[in-house]
């Protein structure tokens, strides 16, 4: 009887836990859009396969798709610091890629053969000519995976602090399927979640990992980047579960030897380990040029967007 007893508190507890964690998780979703810094109204949508993509479209002439990383809360909000300027010269694509930004997040498995066919099928079914690409972080790797797919739809490649070949070799392991299957807990991996996109940790991550200067970083970008990592409410942390438990990775060593697109990576100044990353991509390509933006880190089209528009008009 003790024990009966003892079994209905303890499910009498975790039961009120896990909806007292449930609200708190509602809660922390609504109000992480209160801003509104995305802004879905003023974008177009394109209806795909997956889900509906968010993207805008402004100015005229040949086409660029932007296309941002893959960071916790990336959007294409990344690029708001130079997409007019870009504009000016040319018709430019902004895409908030599935599973992240404003675009719908379907409890999918993501992975890179999804978004190289997102975006073979974005330029395909929506701009409908043959495009330049300006990929951001780890979106790097299904620009050339895209390139390789349907060469004859792609033009010239900017591939921003792209990851080292060497980290996109590498596979799930047990332990990464396991860090997913948690994460995708109801309820509780949401929790876990909602503590790795905090405000607070986003802020140490622009602060410490991806910006030059630190006082750079702006409340802007920030909100932009909470309010991103929340839309879609639990399938938000969808995306991030798969990125960070090697799902999106794939090996693109002999896809980026084939192809023969004009490839130019841009690096920031104190990117970790940028001289090394980039030397193995010329290794395996050398008709690949290299650049480097001075005073940035991870985004040298936000810390420095001056230097980046110039290499930019220079290279398009």
């Amino acid at each position: 009887m003790k024990n009966k007893n003892r079994l209905l508190t303890f499910a009498a507890l975790f039961s009120s836990a896990t909806f007292a964690i449930h609200i708190i998780n509602k809660v922390i979703a609504a109000s992480a859009s209160l801003k509104e810094m995305l802004d879905a109204s003023q974008k177009s949508t394109y209806n795909w396969r997956f889900g509906q993509i968010h993207y805008t479209k402004i100015g005229k002439g040949t086409p660029i798709l932007l296309i941002h990383d893959t960071l916790p809360g990336s959007s294409s909000y990344e690029w708001h610091h130079v997409e007019k300027q870009l504009a000016m010269e040319h018709t430019v694509y902004s895409i908030d890629l599935l599973g992240y930004g404003s675009s719908e997040k379907p409890g999918i498995t993501y992975t890179n053969f999804v978004y190289t066919q997102l975006i073979c099928d974005f330029v395909k079914d929506i701009i409908r000519e043959k495009t330049d690409i300006i990929a951001s972080g780890f979106s790097s790797s299904f620009a050339i995976m895209a390139c390789r797919n349907e060469k004859n739809y792609f033009d010239k490649l900017m591939l921003i602090n792209p990851p080292s070949i060497n980290s996109l070799k590498q596979m799930p392991s047990k332990k990464d399927k396991i860090l997913k299957c948690l994460l995708e807990i109801p309820v509780f991996g949401t929790l876990v979640y909602h503590i790795v996109v905090s405000r607070e940790s986003l802020n140490n991550t622009f602060i410490e990992k991806l910006y030059y200067n630190p006082f750079h970083v702006d409340t802007d970008m920030i909100d932009a980047y909470y309010e991103a990592s929340h839309v879609g409410g639990a399938y938000a942390k969808t995306s991030y579960a798969c990125y960070a438990s090697k799902y999106m990775n794939i090996n693109i060593s002999q896809n980026l030897k084939t192809i023969d697109n004009s490839i130019l990576i841009v690096k920031g100044e104190s990117e970790f380990n940028s001289d090394s990353i980039v030397n193995n991509y010329c290794t395996i390509n050398p008709a690949i040029e290299t650049v480097t933006i001075g005073k940035s880190k991870h985004f040298p089209h936000i810390e420095n967007a001056e230097s980046f528009l110039e290499q930019a008009g220079i290279f398009f």
